[in-house]
């Protein structure tokens, strides 16, 4: 398969993902440029999530916790993990998930920022309507027919919930990735300063007339070749920037949508990825203590 080809299916594939395409017509022009369905097949699989990939962080990290915890009223699940040692008082991070949901993909985000030193809660926001389902074209449909606004009120009482937790420093960030990251762009518009810092990947973005209600200090990072993305972002950037609000941007050339993703074996960049994990370790280190 040629550069030009895999464009075109990884193009083809965030608008299924991402958009309204129904399933037998995208089937239909994976084929065509895969060649054949068994192609085609191959090629989905190497472009999406692969749920079975090694995780960066083993569950079993014996310098780990991992727990479950219930939030407002039992209303959501969250998978949390903390590092094992008794060490000063922890921020917390909110780990907000792609739109496949809470899978073994943002648990292992969650035990990489425990291994940071932060108390990382990573909520289900599909709780309310009997949690993440395995399947990811349900998680997806699922994600699609949540009520946003009601959502982002419950992030907001989250952090209210999370800013006095036992052994903590007060201080509560979120990171978000493709659907985690607009809803963190929406957090910080609806939290104010209930929110201490929010790191953004690759996720769309709010007006820019809302820019103003932004008060916790942002790092937004995007993929070079993600138009999809990028078309709300940028604006949105500009609307930080002009409202004078804290805002630090990093563009990754040449690096498609979900660049972070490990577990997409063409999607993934290494490079990059670490770069921007490197920077986002040491922003919530500067803004969370």
């Amino acid at each position: 398969m040629n550069d030009s080809q895999r464009r075109e299916a990884i193009l083809l594939y965030d608008r299924f993902t991402h958009g309204a395409m129904e399933r037998r017509r995208f089937m239909a022009e994976m084929t065509r440029i895969a060649g054949s369905a068994v192609a085609a097949s191959a090629l989905i699989g190497s472009i999406s999530a692969a749920p079975a990939a090694a995780a960066i962080v083993a569950e079993d990290d014996r310098r780990l916790k991992i727990s479950t915890m219930r939030l407002l009223g039992g209303t959501y699940s969250a998978y949390v993990a903390e590092p094992r040692r008794i060490a000063a008082r922890r921020s917390t991070v909110l780990v907000i998930h792609e739109n496949r949901g809470l899978n073994a993909h943002i648990k292992d985000i969650a035990r990489r920022l425990a291994l940071a030193g932060h108390h990382a809660v990573a909520p289900d926001f599909l709780s309310p309507s009997g949690g993440t389902p395995v399947d990811e074209d349900a998680a997806r449909g699922a994600i699609g027919k949540l009520d946003l606004g009601a959502a982002t009120a419950a992030g907001v009482a989250m952090l209210d919930a999370l800013e006095d937790r036992r052994g903590g420093n007060g201080k509560v960030g979120a990171v978000g990735f493709c659907w985690g990251g607009a809803f963190v762009n929406r957090l910080a518009v609806g939290a104010g300063s209930k929110l201490d810092a929010g790191v953004v990947f690759y996720g769309t973005a709010p007006d820019p007339a809302e820019a103003s209600r932004v008060v916790a200090p942002l790092m937004i990072h995007l993929a070079g070749l993600d138009q999809r993305v990028n078309q709300s972002a940028f604006p949105w950037i500009a609307g930080l920037r002009a409202a004078r609000r804290k805002v630090t941007y990093h563009h990754y050339d040449a690096v498609d949508h979900a660049f972070n993703n490990d577990t997409s074996a063409e999607r993934f960049d290494k490079v990059a990825a670490r770069l921007a994990w490197t920077r986002t370790l040491t922003f919530f280190a500067r803004t969370l203590g």
